[in-house]
């Protein structure tokens, strides 16, 4: 744990924050000596809470290739 007053957390924030990410270490930040705020490393997630959901899943005609180029009888009349 390392304990560091307001105005030093400020000076050695970048350093402060190496700390907590690469050797897990607490940060407790002090006011006048007391202890107000502490940094500590977020657990990290293991994969993504999101579900694919099949109901959204594209379905294109057969026959459709959507990265075929568009030609000019595709686009209304007044957009060409």
């Amino acid at each position: 744990m390392i304990a560091v007053n307001m105005h030093e957390a400020k000076s050695r924030l970048s350093e402060l924050v190496k700390a907590v990410e690469t050797r897990h270490e607490t940060v407790v930040l002090c006011r006048a000596g007391e202890p107000v705020a502490e940094l500590r490393a977020v657990a990290k997630r293991k994969g993504s809470r999101l579900k694919f959901d099949p109901a959204l899943r594209v379905a294109f005609a057969p026959g459709y290739d959507p990265t075929e180029p568009v030609s000019p009888e595709d686009w209304p009349e007044d957009a060409r």
